[in-house]
C-alpha cells in the first residue's frame, strides 16, 4: 500500500482508506471491527468517521460509528497505528447534535462541544485529522461544486471562517486535534481558509474530502489546481458513485440489503444523464476485462491531486474486492478511453 503525505505535514496516509458510515446501521459492531481489522492488515492506516454517522442520519443512531471505532481501538490497543479522521457537522437544522437542542453551526462553542463529544465516543485524547463536514454558509448544492450554478441565499448569521479556524487553532494548541481538513467545500472556500490561516497564523488546512468519481469530475475544474499547488490533497468519497459504478443497480435492479433498497437516498446519482454515463463506464470495464469497481477506484487513485480514496463496504467480500484495485494500472490507452467517454457525458452526478 502506497503511503502519501497529508498536506505539508509529516503524516503519511495510505492511498486507500476506510470509510465507516455504515457502522451502527448497516453494519453491527462486530462487522465494523472485522472491516477495520482487514483494512489495517492490508496496509490501510487512515480511517474516516464523522459525528453525523451512521448514515442515514438519525437522532437515535447518531454517534454509533465513532463508538464502534473507539471500542475497536480499545480492544486492539492500536491507537498508535491509526490515522484517525472525523468531522464536525456544518450548518444544520437538525437539533440533536448540540446540547440544548439547537441547530448546529460552526461557531467556536459548537466546534469545541463537538470535538469533546468526538473524543469521548472514540475513546481517545486526540484526533489526527479534524474536518468540517460541510460549510456554515449556504452553497450552490451539497458538495459545493455543482455543474449548474444556482445562486444560494446568503445566511445573515453565517459564522465567519476566522472564528471557526481560530477555534480549531486553539484545539490544536490543546492537543485535541493534530490537523485540520475541509469537506464538501468549494474552491473559493478552500482559498479563504488558506488565506485566513496565513493572515492570522492559524492552522493550514491539509486536505479536502469531496466526492470524486468517473461520473463526477467537478473537482478537476478548479479544486485540482489548488490541491496540487497548495498541497491540500483530495480524500475522495463515492469513487463508486455510491454503488452505481459496481453495476449492482443497473436496469433498475434493487439488491436486498443495498443502500438504495434500504434508504432510497442516492438521488445524486440518478440525475438526468446519469444512467447512460454509468452504463458507458460499466460497458468499458467489460470490454477491458476489468471489474468496474476496480477500474473506478484505480482511476481515482491515479489522479495527481489524490491523497487517498475512501472505500466504503458493508461486507468483507466487498472490501477485499475493492482492495484489488491496487493491482489495476490505468494505462495511457485506458485513460484515453475514459476521457473520450467523459467528453461525451461530463459530470452528470455532482
Amino acid at each position: 500500500m502506497e503511503q502519501r503525505r497529508l498536506g505539508r505535514t509529516d503524516i503519511f496516509v495510505s492511498s486507500l482508506s476506510l470509510g465507516t458510515m455504515t457502522f451502527g446501521e448497516q453494519n453491527t459492531e462486530a462487522e465494523g471491527h472485522a472491516q477495520l481489522d482487514l483494512a489495517l492488515e492490508r496496509g490501510i492506516n487512515l480511517f474516516d468517521a464523522a459525528e453525523l454517522y451512521p448514515i442515514p442520519p438519525k437522532a437515535e443512531t447518531q454517534g454509533r460509528t465513532e463508538e464502534i471505532i473507539g471500542t475497536w481501538m480499545k480492544a486492539r490497543g492500536n491507537r498508535d497505528k491509526v490515522v484517525l479522521a472525523t468531522k464536525v457537522v456544518g450548518r444544520s437544522e437538525n437539533t440533536w447534535f448540540r446540547d440544548g437542542g439547537v441547530p448546529a453551526k460552526l461557531t467556536r462553542a459548537h466546534v469545541e462541544e463537538a470535538v469533546n463529544k468526538n473524543l469521548k465516543r472514540l475513546g481517545t485524547d486526540y484526533i489526527d485529522l479534524y474536518q468540517l463536514h460541510w460549510p456554515d454558509r449556504n452553497v450552490s448544492g451539497f458538495g459545493s461544486n455543482p455543474t449548474i450554478w444556482t445562486d444560494p441565499a446568503p445566511c445573515d448569521d453565517e459564522t465567519p471562517i476566522e472564528e471557526t479556524l481560530a477555534a480549531l487553532g486553539d484545539l490544536v494548541k490543546a492537543g485535541k486535534i493534530r490537523q485540520v481538513g475541509l469537506s464538501n467545500e468549494s474552491a473559493w472556500g478552500t482559498m479563504r481558509f488558506l488565506a485566513v490561516a496565513e493572515k492570522m497564523g492559524l492552522p493550514r488546512v491539509v486536505s479536502i474530502q469531496n466526492a470524486y468519481s468517473l461520473v463526477n469530475r467537478t473537482f478537476e475544474t478548479a479544486l485540482a489546481e489548488i490541491a496540487h499547488r497548495e498541497q491540500v490533497g483530495l480524500l475522495a468519497y463515492s469513487a463508486l458513485a455510491q454503488g452505481y459504478l459496481t453495476g449492482k443497480y443497473r436496469d433498475g435492479v434493487l439488491p436486498a440489503g443495498a443502500r438504495k433498497t434500504l434508504f432510497d437516498r442516492l438521488q445524486r446519482y440518478e440525475k438526468p444523464g446519469a444512467e447512460p454515463a454509468i452504463n458507458a463506464y460499466l460497458d468499458l470495464a467489460d470490454e477491458l476485462g476489468l471489474s468496474s469497481s476496480q477500474l473506478a477506484i484505480a482511476f481515482a487513485l491515479s489522479r495527481p491531486f489524490m491523497t487517498s480514496v475512501i472505500l466504503g463496504a458493508t461486507s468483507l467480500a466487498q472490501l477485499e474486492h475493492d482492495l484489488g484495485a491496487l493491482e489495476v494500472t490505468i494505462t495511457e490507452e485506458i485513460e484515453g478511453r475514459i476521457n473520450t467517454l467523459f467528453q461525451h457525458h461530463g459530470s452528470p452526478c455532482p
